[in-house]
């Protein structure tokens, strides 16, 4: 009996070490294949695509902002996603027809009512959707503040989802 119980025990420990080593190697196995799964969803300069995005993004605004500044309608209305929604004061604006119908006006004068530029742009990490928001300007002073979502639509294309102007504070 003595003897059984040795060879069992003699068994059984090279067989635990076997095994917690054996565990061991799959855990370090899992880990690098998880660090290397993350890598390659999140590119190798992540925090590089992240920059590149937000100056797509500003880049994107101060384009449809110019737009405003040129006159240039058609221009203007090619930053509108089709399921765009701007807020004016009580009244809301969906769908790309709706804001062009609602913005036409503001292009008839030779000289733009306003004026806007991003100061602040944030992007999600996933790189598809983004907040710009900034100053807007009416000869000279800032009158208000703007807040616009875009969404990435294709590389290196951005179109506004949502926009949404507020006064600024007089006091």
């Amino acid at each position: 009996m003595p003897q059984r119980v040795l060879c069992s025990s003699s068994l059984t420990r090279p067989r635990a070490a076997w095994g917690a080593a054996h565990f061991g190697y799959r855990a370090v196995l899992i880990t690098v294949l998880l660090v290397l799964s993350a890598c390659a969803v999140s590119g190798s300069h992540p925090k590089a695509a992240a920059a590149g995005a937000v100056e797509e993004v500003r880049s994107t605004e101060l384009g449809f902002a110019k737009a405003m500044a040129d006159r240039d309608f058609e221009a203007f209305a090619s930053y509108l996603s089709p399921e765009a929604v701007f807020f004016n004061g009580s009244k809301i604006q969906h769908g790309a027809t709706e804001v062009s119908a609602a913005w036409g006006p503001l292009f008839h004068d030779p000289t733009a009512p306003f004026s806007w530029a991003p100061d602040h742009v944030e992007v999600l990490a996933s790189g598809d959707l983004a907040l710009s928001t900034g100053p807007v300007i009416v000869n000279d002073k800032v009158v208000g503040r703007f807040n616009s979502i875009w969404r990435r639509d294709g590389p290196h294309t951005w179109h506004v989802v949502f926009d949404k102007g507020e006064a600024v504070c007089t006091d």
